[in-house]
C-alpha cells in the first residue's frame, strides 16, 4: 500500500520543515562536537588543575568517566544515541546533567531576552515609523543618531557604564545577581523569577526580582532599538514610493489609515525577520552582559564551559541555540502569511 499522502499544504509544509530541521540539528552537534575537539588544550588539565593532570591513575580515571579515552567517532555516535534519549551528558564542570544546568539557566537568560526584544519593538518600531514619516524633519535626523549612537556603542561598555553609574554612584538599582542576597527565590514554576513571584502572590520578591531585572534589560534594548529604527525606517520608506499607496492617499483616505492598514502591514514582513533574528541574538549573545551584572543565564554557563573545555555543556549550550533559531525562523515563516496576504503556502 502507499502511505497516505498529506493533502493540507500547511501540513506538508510543517513536516518538510520539521525534517530539515532535525538534519539541521544533527549538523549543529557535529559542527560543534569537531570544532570543540579542535580547540588546543586538555580538558582533564582545565577541569581538575595541573597538579591532578600529572598524575596518570587520575587521568585515566577522568577520561575513562566521561568517555574521554574513547575514539572521536564512537564519541559523537554515543552523543547522539544518548540525545535520542533525551540525555545531554553530564557536566564536566558542574558534575550535574547538562539538561538540568540548563533548566536552571535557560530561564534566567529568557527572563532579560523577552523584556529586551518587547521594549526593542516596541520602541524601535515606533521610533522607525516616526522617522520615516518625517523624513527629512528634524525629528528623522534625531531618531538616527538615537539609533546609530545605540548600534555603535559596544554593549559591555553600555554595561560597564551603566553598572558604574546607576548601582555603585547613584545607587537606583541592585547591583548584581537576580535576587537581593535577603531574599528567597519564589516557587519554582517557569524559573522566571517574576513570573512566578506574581503567580505566587510575592510582591515583595516580585518588586525585587523587577529591580534586578531592570538595568540588564535596558542595556541590551538600546542596540536592539538601534537596529529596529534603522531597519523600520528603510521599510516603511520603501513601501510609502509604492503606487498602491499613492492611490491610496489620492482616494482621500486618512494619513492614520493609510499608514497603519497599507504601510505598516506591508513592511512588517522584513521587520518581523529582524526582529526574529534580533531574539535570537539576545538568547545567544548576551554573554557579556550577564558577566558584568552576575546573572547566572546562558551566556554566562556557555563562557565557563568553553573556558573549562567542558564538552557536554558546550554540546548543550550549542544544541539549545541551533534549536531556538530553527523554532524562530519556523514561526517568523509562518506569520509572513498571516501578516501579508501575497505570502502563502502552495
Amino acid at each position: 500500500m502507499r502511505p497516505p499522502v498529506v493533502s493540507n499544504p500547511l501540513a506538508r509544509y510543517l513536516l518538510r520543515r520539521l525534517g530539515v530541521s532535525a538534519l539541521l540539528i544533527v549538523g549543529v552537534t557535529l559542527v560543534t562536537f569537531v570544532l570543540t575537539n579542535l580547540v588546543p588544550g586538555d580538558p582533564v588539565a582545565a577541569n581538575l588543575g595541573q597538579r591532578a593532570a600529572e598524575n596518570p591513575a587520575t587521568v585515566a580515571a577522568y577520561r575513562a568517566h566521561y568517555g574521554l579515552d574513547r575514539p572521536l567517532p564512537v564519541q559523537y555516535a554515543t552523543y547522539l544515541g544518548n540525545l535520542v534519549r533525551g540525555d545531554l551528558g553530564e557536566s564536566q564542570q558542574t558534575h550535574r546533567p547538562v539538561l538540568t544546568d540548563l533548566q536552571s539557566a535557560v530561564p534566567a537568560t529568557l527572563e532579560i531576552a523577552i523584556g529586551a526584544i518587547v521594549l526593542s519593538v516596541l520602541i524601535g518600531v515606533g521610533f522607525g515609523v516616526i522617522a520615516a514619516v518625517r523624513r527629512g524633519q528634524l525629528t528623522d535626523s534625531a531618531l538616527r543618531v538615537v539609533s546609530l549612537v545605540g548600534i555603535s556603542v559596544p554593549t559591555f561598555w553600555l554595561a560597564l557604564v551603566a553598572f558604574y553609574v546607576f548601582s555603585f554612584q547613584l545607587d537606583l538599582a541592585p547591583g548584581s545577581g537576580r535576587l537581593a542576597p535577603a531574599t528567597t527565590a519564589p516557587p519554582h514554576v517557569t524559573g522566571l523569577y517574576t513570573l512566578d513571584a506574581l503567580l505566587a502572590g510575592e510582591w515583595e520578591t516580585f518588586g525585587d526580582a523587577l529591580a534586578h531585572l531592570t538595568l540588564p534589560t535596558l542595556v541590551l534594548t538600546l542596540y536592539t532599538v538601534g537596529l529596529l529604527t534603522r531597519f523600520t525606517r528603510s521599510a516603511v520608506l520603501e513601501v510609502l514610493e509604492q503606487d498602491y499607496v499613492r492611490s491610496a492617499r489620492a482616494k482621500g483616505l486618512p494619513g492614520r489609515t493609510v499608514l497603519f492598514r497599507y504601510v505598516l502591514r506591508a513592511a512588517m514582513v522584513p521587520i518581523l525577520t529582524v526582529v526574529g533574528l534580533a531574539f535570537g541574538a539576545l538568547l545567544s549573545g548576551t554573554v557579556l552582559v550577564e558577566e558584568i551584572f552576575a546573572w547566572p543565564g546562558l551566556g554566562s554557563y556557555a563562557y565557563q564551559a568553553a573556558s573549562h573545555l567542558d564538552l557536554p555543556a558546550v554540546m548543550g549550550v550549542g544544541l539549545f541555540v541551533g534549536i531556538i533559531y530553527l523554532v524562530i525562523n519556523l514561526v517568523v515563516d509562518l506569520l509572513y502569511g498571516v501578516i501579508d496576504p501575497r505570502v502563502r503556502i502552495s
